[in-house]
């Protein structure tokens, strides 16, 4: 059974894995694929919506999509979503303008936000709450994973050779999309032979008429003891031919208070026996419904969150920068958005069935740990937009070597995200989270200084950056083990996701208003100069002119990027102040003994 359950877990990280890596994979490609969608490189601000295209669809479709694979069966959505990432892939992949690469990526966005949660909710059908950790833990270092090696994934498959086939470009960057159509395939059959299909759930019988005896309740909401059904381990999961029967799925009810052997079944009370119908409202969760029912899904709330999103990034992205930040369509959308949020919100708040459920959980600590996963996420991302962006337009590197300089950074992300986790151990989560966030606002501050001359920076460059990943790095762990010790063992799934939803909610709105004030800073710095032409001119004017013209741009590209990082800085300070608030290790402790 152990055997089983990593097989399903490896091929569940390998679902996470391959989403996480077209996550960030085009961030050392940007400029090329901008290139090649005519996308001039003094116009960047167009190529925005590659990236925030796919994080919208991340985002947004995460909770309701996880959702509904409790109702239509873990294996079938993951099949579902694979094939809409394919199409994704290709859509991208025959991209020849704007629309249509951002489209490609959405679509690829909304697929694999889904992969996540409906891992995660696997993990929950198959582990139990002693082993669920480990297992979560698997699933989070393949997210991480792929966070980390997606922009040199990238860098490596752009540089294939340009192949022309019928018309079709498959080298070069369309390479990192159409390689996705054999991994998605593989990952299919794995996903197939793996994990087994959905349970036929059956109604609950109806007693005959004239019948006095009613029927045994079958809700997983009822506060019962006892189960006419056969009684079985709580952690058990039977092996079948289509791999491990997911637990707590069978149409019967399995009390977690039971195990093997019928002496443990206790008597069936009058209270355990009434009849579904006879249960009172108080007796049932939030979203708990009647086995053999369809298991609800909230619909209006996905919508709200989708919604609140969507305008709040077409109200930060500005496709003529020139005059302001914002486009005139901003403000007015921008503030739709706080409507939309807060009536999503709202909803959460009152509905009996909510995307992310973490009821029972301290409000304020909460908040402020999930706030720290959102400005963590902001200026994880623009790090890895405008630092590759940065090494190909100032320094002249390929997308390559432009992936090997965000590498310092990558490498010390991942090492101080092991060293947080021993830290926050032994010095509790919230001084540890603080000082990741210090010592990031002081990594960004130094690259905000960054000579225009980067060739003749030296070591300057790598320091800046180990500092800027070392800090951000010790944040992760504090992080997701602040919020799992102040939830329960049952809501460690939803509680993981909560925190990557955060984060990359957090790179979706961090990257379009810091990238917005930014390219609206360049076109300002740039507004007054005039393109040379070769017409009436010698050749050596007009090669001094051209020279000249270049040098003053890449001095105003260099202030966009050294204030970007200052704002940067700035973002991490105020995720300081917030980290404050994040539960002590004493606080998880104080709960558990007084049950508040």
């Amino acid at each position: 059974m152990r055997r089983a359950r990593r097989v399903v877990l490896a091929a569940g990280g390998a679902v996470v894995l391959l989403a996480a890596l077209d996550a960030y994979v085009v961030v050392t490609v940007l400029a090329a694929v901008a290139a090649d969608v005519g996308i001039p490189l003094n116009r960047l601000e167009r190529a925005t919506p590659i990236v925030t295209g796919f994080l919208l669809g991340y985002v947004a479709a995460m909770p309701l999509l996880g959702q509904l694979s409790d109702r239509y069966g873990r294996r079938p959505l993951i099949h579902a979503c694979l094939a809409v990432f394919a199409l994704g892939s290709v859509l991208t992949a025959l991209a020849a303008g704007e629309l249509m690469v951002v489209a490609g990526r959405t679509v690829q966005g909304v697929a694999g936000g889904a992969l996540l949660p409906i891992t995660m909710a696997l993990i929950g059908d198959l582990w139990d709450e002693t082993d669920r950790p480990v297992a979560l833990g698997a699933v989070g270092a393949a997210q991480e994973l792929g966070s980390a090696l997606g922009p040199l994934y990238g860098g490596l498959l752009a540089l294939t050779p340009s192949t022309v086939v019928a018309g079709v470009e498959l080298g070069g960057w369309h390479t990192i999309f159409w390689i996705n159509l054999p991994l998605t395939a593989l990952t299919a059959v794995a996903i197939h032979l793996t994990l087994p299909p959905p349970p036929r759930l059956r109604p609950t019988p109806r007693p005959s008429e004239g019948d006095p005896r009613p029927t045994t309740p079958t809700s997983p909401a009822l506060p019962t003891k006892a189960a006419t059904s056969t009684t079985v381990p709580a952690d058990a999961a039977a092996t079948t031919e289509g791999g491990p029967t997911l637990k707590n799925t069978v149409p019967t009810a399995i009390p977690t208070e039971a195990v093997a052997g019928a002496e443990n079944v206790p008597t069936p009370t009058a209270e355990d026996t009434r009849t579904s119908g006879e249960v009172r409202a108080a007796d049932r969760r939030p979203g708990d419904e009647v086995r053999g029912g369809p298991r609800r899904v909230d619909v209006v709330g996905g919508v709200l969150l989708a919604v609140a999103l969507g305008l709040l990034v077409v109200g930060l992205y500005n496709p003529d920068p020139a005059h302001a930040v914002l486009p005139p369509w901003g403000m007015p959308l921008i503030a739709a958005g706080l409507v939309a949020a807060g009536g999503f919100v709202r909803w959460e708040i009152r509905s009996p069935v909510r995307l992310l459920d973490l009821t029972g959980l301290p409000k304020i600590p909460l908040l402020a740990t999930l706030a720290v996963s959102f400005l963590t996420g902001a200026a994880l991302l623009v790090t890895m937009v405008f630092v590759p962006l940065t090494a190909q337009t100032l320094l002249g590197l390929d997308e390559l070597d432009a992936a090997l300089f965000l590498a310092r950074f990558l490498a010390a992300l991942t090492v101080s995200a092991l060293l947080g986790g021993v830290l926050a151990r032994r010095l509790g989560d919230r001084y540890v989270a603080v000082a990741g966030m210090v010592v990031a606002a002081a990594g960004y501050t130094l690259m905000s200084r960054w000579p225009l001359d980067l060739a003749g920076a030296g070591t300057t460059l790598d320091r800046d950056l180990i500092v800027a990943g070392l800090g951000l790095g010790l944040v992760i762990a504090p992080v997701s083990a602040a919020v799992l010790r102040a939830s329960t063992a049952a809501q460690h799934g939803v509680a993981s996701a909560a925190v990557v939803v955060a984060r990359m909610m957090g790179m979706l709105i961090g990257i379009a208003a810091v990238s917005a004030w930014g390219f609206h800073r360049f076109q300002s710095l740039t507004a007054d100069l005039d393109t040379p032409l070769p017409f009436g001119v010698d050749p050596d004017t007009f090669q001094r002119r051209l020279a000249d013209y270049t040098a003053q741009v890449r001095a105003a590209l260099h202030t966009e990027y050294t204030e970007m990082f200052l704002v940067t800085s700035v973002v991490c300070v105020v995720g300081a102040a917030v980290a404050l608030l994040v539960p002590r290790r004493e606080q998880r402790v104080r709960r558990e003994l007084t049950g508040r």
